[in-house]
């Protein structure tokens, strides 16, 4: 799989003068003071400190055993112990007896995952789910998506290897229109469909947010561009009845979205518009347009085109609603950085040629792309998704 794509690089703060100057001589003053092997004993000794230095200790000591932790998670989700012990706890040979391991070797993952709240100990030898261990039993999106890191893990086992031979790996294949203009002609039906459910199956909290966010009322039809399965368009439709609904997305990924909809009791108010919106206009008629889990996956210059063709999709007055995994706003590093964004950074770059995005970025390539009063919308859960909004305020020539 050859790679012909350059990398889009991300908007970084310039090169300050004055108060960043400062800043930064302060930076490395404090690197200084924390290779000080005097300081590092000294901070041990005092009951004032010693809880700084255990702490930043124990997050380093996490960083270095996070494969570990996330296999132990893994493991537990293969063995379904999540659900197995959803208000049901059991003791060790129980446990053991119903998945078929000897007890030793399973107490050793069991008592892992106590360490990590993924399980708790409870009375009479049993165990049970700890609070981190609930999502995991009640969410299938969550399950879905640690099983599927598996094709991420295996893809950097060599990170400087996986850096220098991006969308090489498994998980390139995996996702292949985020490469391959042309994929909808080339990949078998199953591909689709295994991505395809994978997407329907984690969007559970994204559409909650955007649900939760938005409010719908001035809006007649919306178009969902890039639906998948049309699990976000349904929603939509149940949460909004009073909408129109169109669903567009490549040929092939529309035929599992039909019979969706169709289950659900939803094909009165919802059409299909097959297409790729690298080749093809986008349908009109559509008074909101929302676009969600899409921008990311796709280089600026694809973003950009995408863009593009919404505005000139939408009418005068129409909307459009992005909703995706964001970076941290460079507005917002004062308050440290977002851990978060180490996933989503390599997860794009392992996928294809997307990448993650501050809001500012965003907000940029839609007013380049014609559209005003541009926000950024508060939301409850931001890990999961953020909300921008804009809207066409007038017609490009």
């Amino acid at each position: 799989m050859g790679v012909n794509h350059k990398l889009d690089l991300a908007s970084l703060p310039a090169s300050g003068h004055g108060a960043d100057a400062w800043h930064d001589r302060f930076l490395a003053w404090l690197e200084r003071l924390y290779a000080s092997p005097r300081l590092y004993s000294f901070s041990l000794t005092n009951p004032l400190t010693r809880w700084v230095t255990r702490r930043r200790t124990q997050k380093l000591f996490d960083l270095m055993a996070g494969f570990v932790h996330t296999q132990v998670m893994l493991g537990c989700i293969r063995l379904d112990l999540f659900k197995m012990l959803h208000q049901a706890p059991a003791d060790l040979h129980q446990i053991a007896a119903r998945v078929n391991m000897p007890a030793p070797v399973l107490q050793r993952l069991l008592l892992s995952a106590v360490s990590l709240n993924l399980l708790e100990c409870r009375s009479g030898a049993r165990f049970g789910l700890g609070p981190l261990g609930v999502p995991l039993a009640t969410h299938d999106g969550i399950a879905a998506m640690i099983e599927h890191n598996h094709l991420l893990y295996a893809d950097m086992q060599d990170p400087v290897g996986f850096l220098n031979n991006a969308w090489q790996g498994d998980m390139a294949a995996y996702w292949p229109y985020a490469h391959d203009a042309n994929a909808a002609t080339r990949e078998p039906q199953d591909k689709f469909s295994r991505y395809s459910d994978l997407m329907a199956a984690s969007q559970g909290f994204v559409i909650e947010e955007i649900l939760s966010s938005y409010f719908f009322d001035e809006h007649q039809c919306v178009l969902d561009v890039g639906a998948g399965k049309g699990r976000f368009a349904s929603e939509m439709a149940v949460h909004a009845p009073h909408l129109k609904v169109k669903l567009f997305d490549l040929p092939p990924v529309l035929e599992l979205a039909k019979a969706n909809v169709e289950q659900r009791g939803l094909s009165d108010r919802m059409s299909f518009h097959p297409g790729s919106f690298l080749h093809d206009a986008l349908p009109t008629g559509a008074d909101l347009i929302t676009l969600v889990r899409v921008a990311h996956d796709h280089p600026d210059d694809v973003v950009r085109q995408l863009l593009q063709k919404i505005h000139a999709a939408l009418p005068l007055g129409g909307v459009l609603l992005l909703a995706e995994p964001m970076a941290q706003a460079l507005s917002e590093s004062y308050a440290g950085p977002a851990q978060s964004d180490a996933y989503f950074h390599f997860y794009l770059l392992a996928m294809g040629a997307g990448r993650l995005r501050t809001p500012e970025e965003l907000m940029h390539l839609m007013a380049e792309a014609g559209f005003g009063q541009i926000e950024h919308l508060p939301n409850a859960m931001p890990i999961h998704a953020q909300l921008i909004v804009g809207r066409k305020s007038k017609c490009l020539p």
